[in-house]
């Protein structure tokens, strides 16, 4: 799957060491990806009239807007160390963080973001940022969860939607840039009323309820399979709660991949009660993919 041919792989800085880990981690991606590394810091200051100057009497390099820049500095520093092979570029960009962040997304291949942090991106998962930026943003964001493995398959959720199908396309791509496998998990529960007067039946097959979801997943996977002949897939059904199986499976994960909106067990991903347990509780880096206008697959 393309996307943007040329974009760079951006990843937003702060100087905590969450930040760094994401630097690492989009390194590697751009590596993977032939693509440059833009490391980013958005610098909230300004806009509370803060002087962001070094104080009378103080060094020359001392003072907020010199010690945002350093923080750009190491990261760019950090991310040579593991590619040396990635152009890799800083700047340090005026604004509050989610602006900042959507703004940058708008020209990126993949955003990639710290799970917690200093300043501008404090609070970042439990916060509102990553919700917004994850909801918004026009590429896929990727949040450093839980711990990076080099081990593990691609782990994705799948609902038969359009955006799921784009999930995993990204999840494919992953899958085979880590030369690993995937797994396509699909949640289901038995339907319930949503409404009043709502009828539905007394009794349900199960087994037969089962065997359209398992095809519905077949189905979904299939086309991305041919494809992708060399990422061997595992297609995991699942009769329960969307978010509980997707944070077990990605215990396991050296990535989860879910879409920003979906349908039936995975409904209100990112907005809804599903994506914020993933969000909160992945035990692995957990990429949000948005649909998007002008994406290639």
């Amino acid at each position: 799957m393309t996307i943007r041919t040329g974009a760079p792989v951006v990843v937003g800085v702060d100087g905590s060491a969450s930040a760094l880990d994401a630097v690492r981690f989009a390194a590697r991606e751009a590596a993977a990806r032939h693509r440059p590394l833009r490391v980013v810091h958005a610098f909230i200051w300004p806009l509370f009239g803060t002087p962001v100057g070094p104080v009378p009497f103080a060094p020359a390099d001392a003072g907020l807007r010199h010690q945002a820049e350093r923080t750009v500095a190491e990261a760019v520093a950090e991310a040579g160390k593991i590619a040396p092979e990635v152009a890799v570029t800083g700047e340090v960009i005026d604004g509050a963080p989610t602006p900042v962040l959507l703004d940058e997304s708008r020209n990126a291949a993949l955003l990639l973001l710290g799970s917690r942090g200093l300043g501008g991106f404090a609070d970042l998962v439990i916060g509102s940022v990553a919700v917004q930026v994850s909801a918004r943003a026009d590429c896929p964001v990727l949040v450093m969860k839980g711990e990076a493995r080099a081990d593990g398959p691609v782990l994705v959720g799948v609902d038969g939607s359009a955006l799921s199908n784009e999930a995993l396309g990204f999840a494919f791509e992953e899958a085979a840039l880590r030369h690993t496998g995937l797994v396509a998990v699909h949640a289901w529960l038995v339907p319930t009323p949503v409404g009043p007067g709502d009828m539905l039946p007394l009794v349900y097959d199960v087994d037969a309820l089962d065997a359209e979801e398992t095809r519905v997943l077949a189905e979904a996977v299939a086309g991305w399979s041919e494809r992708y002949p060399d990422v061997p897939v595992r297609h995991r059904v699942a009769h329960g709660a969307a978010a509980r199986v997707l944070v077990q499976e990605s215990a396991a994960a050296q990535l989860t991949v879910v879409g920003a909106h979906g349908r039936g067990a995975l409904a209100g991903a990112l907005l809804g009660s599903v994506s914020h347990a993933v969000l909160h509780h992945s035990h692995s880096p957990l990429a949000i993919v948005r649909h998007r206008e002008g994406r290639d697959s």
